[in-house]
């Protein structure tokens, strides 16, 4: 009799959501090969940012929710930690898969380290070189500890070998994110947010800020602030604004600025296909975020990323995104060449093709 192996992943944020959407399908095509459990720590717990995208994306129901409240970063580590360890006890998996670079992703890494469980990181490789980025230390933590390293660029492949890891547990796949783009295409076309927003394509441009060195301190939300206003005297913007970033605003007396001016629309957090629909649909997009510059490469729309560095230089070198300085002058000069149709030319990555996750299914069966 076929000996199942037993698969555990682990998920935690709104960015991991949306990398694993096609397991359920790629695995099951494998029938009784695979028995497959998932596990979401909690560590984005409301409904915009985790059940709504569960709901839409049509994820299975978590075999295990441990419903880690908020708190600091270390708090939440260690409980992952401890309530992850009574999940791998019980389970007993052959395999922990852990997603991106959040602290869910480190956690569970960990974890899976100290029980003697094999690890397989999901988007490894990537590397800002910025140490000052939580996300930074995550991402080189996980790979220090990992047995398996799934890899979306090339840039991932470079920095493992480098960092003393072998061609055979390198496996370069593509992108998960962009298959749930690609799956999911006709229903982010349905999105009505356009006519919500009374917006038409191709006339406003979208914004994510929401880093807390750009928005936590009163000295760096007025020039956030300061650079809305700049490019709102250009082009309609669109700006889905995190709740804590609204409320800085109101404590240092600058939300008016934003509510008051007429050609900023804010909007709270909006579910995944609306916000895919503004992607897709938009001018361009300003963001300090990091998987914006991925879908914003595969969409090969411009994007202004405000950060010294990003992680995922396929998306500068290749792509449509280029990385400016925290300040309107420099941003203005992007913003009136892409008015121009005057902007860089992109392309898409190598294996971002909505084929990533069948890949990765592929190896596991094939290590199974």
């Amino acid at each position: 009799m076929l000996q199942q192996k037993k698969i555990i992943i682990i998920v935690g944020t709104r960015p991991n959501f949306i990398k694993i959407t096609q397991f359920d399908k790629e695995l099951a095509k494998y029938g009784s090969k695979f028995n497959y459990k998932l596990v979401h720590t909690g560590q984005h717990y409301d409904y915009n940012m985790s059940d709504i995208f569960f709901e839409q994306l049509q994820i299975r129901k978590p075999d295990y929710f441990l419903g880690i409240p908020g708190g600091t970063p270390t708090f939440q580590i260690g409980m992952i930690m401890v309530e992850l360890e009574k999940v791998f006890d019980a389970e007993k998996p052959d395999l922990v898969v852990v997603v991106g670079d959040v602290n869910s992703t480190f956690a569970a890494a960990f974890t899976a380290y100290k029980k003697g469980i094999k690890l397989a990181h999901l988007e490894s490789g990537l590397r800002s070189n910025d140490r000052e980025m939580p996300e930074e230390i995550n991402r080189i933590l996980t790979d220090e500890i990992s047995d398996l390293f799934f890899v979306t660029e090339e840039s991932g492949v470079n920095n493992l070998i480098i960092n003393g890891k072998i061609d055979e547990q390198i496996k370069f796949v593509g992108n998960t994110m962009i298959d749930t783009l690609v799956a999911f295409d006709s229903e982010i076309d349905k999105s009505d947010i356009l006519q919500k927003l009374t917006i038409k394509s191709n006339q406003y441009a979208l914004v994510t800020i929401h880093r807390p060195s750009n928005v936590d301190e009163k000295l760096n939300l007025n020039l956030t602030i300061d650079i809305l206003t700049k490019l709102a005297e250009k082009i309609k913007i669109v700006f889905p604004i995190h709740p804590r970033t609204l409320k800085k605003a109101a404590e240092f007396e600058l939300k008016s600025q934003l509510t008051e001016n007429s050609n900023i629309i804010l909007t709270s957090p909006l579910d995944y296909f609306a916000f895919q629909k503004l992607v897709k649909n938009c001018k361009f997009v300003l963001t300090d975020s990091g998987g914006i510059q991925e879908e914003t490469t595969f969409r090969q729309v411009p994007c202004l990323t405000l950060r010294k560095n990003t992680e995922r230089p396929a998306t500068v070198e290749i792509g449509s995104n280029v990385l400016v300085e925290f300040n309107a002058a420099s941003i203005m000069i992007k913003v009136d060449q892409i008015m121009a149709s005057n902007y860089k030319e992109s392309s898409i990555p190598p294996f971002w093709d909505g084929k990533a996750t069948e890949r990765i299914v592929k190896v596991l069966a094939e290590i199974a």
